[in-house]
């Protein structure tokens, strides 16, 4: 039988979570991977987390991580993409595509 007493009641996910770069967008901490990429490429690829960690090449404990804080914070992690989004639209009207 497991022993749940050695099982954190939280997981502190800033060890594999960083927000302060890339625009504030929640990334994988050192590596640069968005965290809604992840969630989007897990959803609309059907991946698991196997292959997700091969894609991008990240352990598979950075990739529960990463789907875990989307989890928790899905609207704030939403919000960030549709900023960006907004952001690369406006640069690619001001600069064109092939800038």
């Amino acid at each position: 039988m497991a022993d749940f007493a050695s099982v954190p009641a939280m997981i502190d996910l800033s060890h594999y979570v960083e927000v302060r770069l890339m625009g504030n967008r929640p990334h994988v901490r050192g590596r640069r991977v968005p965290i809604a990429l992840l969630a989007h490429s897990a959803r609309s690829e059907g991946w698991g987390i196997q292959e997700l960690a091969y894609q991008f090449t990240l352990s598979e404990t950075e990739v529960l991580a990463a789907l875990l804080y989307y989890q928790q914070h899905q609207p704030e992690v939403e919000s960030a993409e549709e900023t960006e989004a907004r952001l690369m639209e406006e640069q690619y009207k001001h600069y064109g595509r092939d800038s």
